[in-house]
């Protein structure tokens, strides 16, 4: 199930693939975001600070520095916070199982929801070596998609500033390029396998920038999608329920923020 409607209290929330360092990260939707939601547990689902684009360059605005505060805010004052370093933060990884200003850092973990369903949670670049050989493997990690995000940045001020909804040129284009389809069709299948072989309900992940939960071979594959294309999150509501949440039509609050950061 998709929402458009204000998070308010849940019982937890995935989000994956915030890219902080990275000039296409949409930091003001998020913050915006993390200040209207209160939960439980707060996944932190991997690619959540881009220390791969920062090598290359350094970019920190304010309002990314804010994201940061507001998440370990949420850890000191009673939200549970886990996070599950990616490829683009994996020296994180070097800390698993440890607690840095009240976030666990885990590689993997197991999920149960409220319902009693179990779900293995990891940022899901570890299946691109069983999809390597797709044809998107190299546009993800090329200067086109870089460039590709930067245009997307500009094209959300744009329709921004005349009160148009969100709208993804970097989302759209990938969606329909047929290299980007096949790989994100042998990622689902590859991560649903492997939540079969590891006898879980369901899979959760992000990597592939593509929010989505569906049922794949009696497994449900759950993405929170990201927030440079999307700005998506995913939720388990009180009664154990996921769905995911798209953030970027809640315009309202974000008149007080920078349109772009």
């Amino acid at each position: 199930m998709d929402s458009k409607y204000p998070a308010g209290k849940v019982k937890t929330v995935f989000i994956s693939d915030v890219h902080l360092g990275f000039p296409g990260c949409s930091a003001s939707y998020l913050l915006d975001f993390l200040r209207n939601v209160e939960c439980e547990k707060l996944y932190l689902v991997g690619d959540i600070i881009d220390f791969l684009y920062m090598r290359k360059k350094l970019y920190w605005p304010q309002a990314h520095n804010d994201v940061i505060r507001t998440i370990l805010g949420k850890a000191k004052h009673g939200t549970k916070v886990i996070y599950v370093p990616g490829n683009h933060d994996e020296l994180v990884r070097a800390h698993d199982d440890t607690v840095m200003g009240n976030v666990i850092i885990k590689d993997e973990i197991i999920h149960t929801t409220a319902n009693g369903k179990r779900f293995l949670v990891l940022h899901g670049d570890q299946f691109d070596s069983v999809v390597k050989h797709s044809r998107l493997m190299a546009l993800l990690g090329s200067k086109l998609y870089d460039w590709l995000l930067r245009a997307n940045q500009l094209v959300s001020y744009i329709r921004f500033q005349l009160g148009l909804p969100y709208w993804s040129l970097a989302a759209a284009l990938k969606h329909k390029v047929k290299g980007a389809v096949n790989y994100i069709s042998n990622f689902e299948t590859a991560v649903s396998q492997m939540a079969k072989q590891k006898k879980v309900d369901g899979m959760i992940c992000g990597h592939i920038h593509r929010a989505e939960i569906r049922e794949i071979d009696d497994v449900l594959y759950c993405n929170c999608g990201d927030w440079v294309e999307s700005c998506t999150a995913l939720i388990e509501n009180q009664d154990g329920g996921l769905e995911i949440l798209h953030w970027t039509e809640q315009t309202a609050s974000l008149k007080s923020l920078p349109a772009a950061a």
